[in-house]
Parts: structure tokens; C-alpha cells; sequence
């Protein structure tokens, strides 16, 4: 079953109105929500321009997974625009307010990536619970998929299982399967495949899903590009514990949990413990 296309006449500008009560009662049951809120055409151009730039850039890094966007990886001041311009689509107030209606008034954005799988050889990315990687005290984030590209079955849309958000976290475990993104993953045997459903979202569209919530994606078998970007938000009663060991997740690029910066992107933090200078 697919979730998330929508007809031409469906189609909703719904900037600054947030989720709607059936929207979040969605999420809290099934751990995903396709809200009917568009990214404006002229920041959605920008923002995959941006992407095609990101991937150009960084040849030494696979564009399936290119972690922190939004932050420059050396001086020079073409790469402090680029990254500028994933740090002003995450603090998108319209996304804030997707975002508030699920965390609350006081929002941390904490970490941004950059999913581009090429045409016909994009990697998989496997079955995964996204709060095994993350050094989150009390773990609890709310992650933003914007879809740069459409986003179908052939070019390896996001899936996923409707209320597995609710048991918690599972094991996981390192796989030495070749091809994939990342490098833990859950056993296949413990994902109900039956209930599985898939995420097929046009470019402009945003998904979110819950921190432990079981999700993976199929190869790009496509002859398009499927990019999307991933921006993840905390409430600001958690800590981001920069002391805390972290494993890698994933063996395609560099993930540095302790030095990454933060944002306290709306309210206050409430937690007194998250630091926003590091990094910046």
C-alpha cells in the first residue's frame, strides 16, 4: 500500500496553519504523518539546488547519506552559503509549526542530512530505528522528510511499519551486506512485512515520522534521481549528551555527535543542559 500522493485538485498551500488534530492523531498512532502542507515551489527550487551543489562538492562522500548539510565543512565562503541554505529550510517557520504540533512550543533543531540516491544504482538503506544512533536524553525527535525529488517505489521510497514507534527500541546489529547506507541494522526477520507501507511523496511534500519508528528504503532502480532531505527536531526538555558514545551507524561518511552544533530554533530550553555554541 502507498501513502502520500495526492491529486492535482488535493493539492493544499497550508503555510503557517501547522498539523491539523486528525494529522497528529495520524502520527501518534501510526508513528508517520504526510501533512497536507507543500514547500513554496521557489524555496523547494532552491533547496534542490542546493542539493545537486552539496553532491558536486563532496565527491568523497556517497550521496545516498551526506550528514550536516547545513554546516560548512571547511572556510570558504561558497561553502558557508550552501550550507546556509539547508540551515534556513530547516528553520522554515512553516516546518516549525509541522514540528510544534507533535513537540511542543520549544523546538531544538539538532541535525540535518542530505539523502540522495542516484538513478539506477542507489543504495539501500535497511530496516532501522533512528534513535539507536543518536545521543538524545530522554530520546525524542521528530524528523521532517522534505522529498527534493518525487519519491516512488521504483526510485526507493521510504516504507515503513504503521505503529512500530510503539514498542520501543529493537536490537540492532551490524550487517555485512554490501550496498547499504548504513551499517546496523534490525534483523529482517523481526519486521512484519505484511503491515509494511510505503511513502510515495511528490517533490515539495514532507513526511514526519517518530524516533522509533521502524523504517528503511529499497535500492533506486529508476532512471531519476530520488534526493530528500532529512531534518530532525527535538523538544527542549531533552539534552543532546555531546559526552555520550556514540557508534557510527553508518560507514559511508563521518558522523562527529560531539562537536556538531545545535539550534534552539523556537521558545526555551528547557532542559538547561543543551549547549548552542559548540560548533557554530
Amino acid at each position: 500500500m502507498a501513502i502520500g500522493r495526492v491529486s492535482q485538485d488535493e493539492r493544499i498551500e497550508a503555510r503557517g496553519a501547522g498539523l491539523t488534530p486528525t494529522e497528529i492523531e495520524t502520527f501518534r498512532r501510526d508513528g508517520l504523518v504526510v501533512p497536507a502542507y507543500r514547500l513554496s515551489e521557489a524555496l523547494l527550487a532552491r533547496t534542490r539546488d542546493a542539493a545537486t551543489r552539496l553532491t558536486a562538492a563532496r565527491p568523497d562522500i556517497r550521496p545516498e547519506f551526506i550528514p550536516l548539510p547545513h554546516v560548512p565543512w571547511d572556510d570558504g565562503e561558497d561553502t558557508r552559503r550552501l550550507a546556509g541554505a539547508f540551515l534556513d529550510v530547516a528553520l522554515t517557520p512553516e516546518f516549525l509549526d509541522l514540528v510544534e504540533g507533535l513537540l511542543g512550543p520549544d523546538i531544538v533543531f539538532w541535525t540535518a542530512a542530505l539523502f540522495c540516491k542516484p538513478s539506477s544504482e542507489g543504495r539501500e538503506i535497511p530496516w532501522h530505528q533512528d534513535g539507536v544512533y543518536w545521543p538524545l536524553d530522554p530520546p525524542a525527535t521528530v524528523t521532517l522528510w522534505l522529498a527534493l525529488d518525487d519519491s516512488t517505489r521504483a526510485s526507493g521510497c521510504l516504507r515503513y511499519v504503521p505503529g512500530s514507534h510503539k514498542t520501543g527500541l529493537l536490537p540492532h546489529s551490524e550487517s555485512d551486506r554490501d550496498g547499504l547506507v548504513l551499517n546496523t541494522a534490525i534483523a529482517e526477520d523481526a519486521v512484519d512485512r505484511d503491515a509494511v507501507q510505503c511513502v510515495e511523496l511528490e517533490a515539495g511534500q514532507v513526511s514526519l515520522h517518530d524516533i522509533y519508528l521502524i523504517h528503511g528504503s529499497e535500492p533506486n532502480t529508476s532512471p531519476m534521481r530520488r534526493a530528500g532531505l532529512t531534518l530532525r527536531y527535538m523538544p527542549a526538555t531533552s539534552h543532546y549528551d555531546r559526552a555520550r558514545p556514540m557508534g557510527a551507524g553508518s560507514n559511508t561518511a563521518p558522523l562527529e555527535f560531539a562537536t556538531r552544533p545545535i539550534w534552539l530554533a523556537r521558545g526555551a530550553d528547557r532542559s538547561g543542559r543543551n549547549d548552542f555554541t559548540i560548533g557554530h
